[in-house]
């Protein structure tokens, strides 16, 4: 593993390692942290903000906006980790998921779920 994969699977570490501690249950405060007033509305909610984040993410891509695009993805990757914590899963969980599809070409992992017809794109 490199030094840049390694140091930004820390960071995901961490920042769900915070999100975690943000969770009610957890001590944190809806009114004063927005991670824990995110889990205290709900799961809609959560699920809403990522809907809202994945719609400001193609508007940048369709802009072409190269820094906005990160910005949104950066809001988008976020909140999907918020997702994942009130799940109780972590982000090794997703990378090992991408680990496991590596070499495998698009169609062939397709497949491998069992459709028969080929993903839109």
């Amino acid at each position: 593993m490199t030094q840049t994969s390694q140091s930004s699977q820390d960071m995901l570490a961490r920042l769900s390692a915070l999100i975690d501690s943000r969770k009610p249950a957890n001590g944190g405060d809806p009114a004063s942290s927005y991670v824990a007033r995110l889990f205290d509305k709900g799961l809609d909610a959560i699920l809403k903000k990522i809907g809202e984040e994945a719609t400001e993410t193609v508007m940048a891509g369709k802009d072409g906006d190269r820094q906005k695009l990160v910005y949104e993805v950066a809001d988008l990757w976020f909140h999907s980790l918020i997702a994942l914590s009130h799940f109780d899963l972590k982000p090794e969980q997703v990378l090992a998921e991408l680990a496991r599809r590596e070499g495998l070409s698009g169609l062939q992992e397709f497949a491998q779920r069992g459709h028969a017809e080929e993903p839109n794109d």
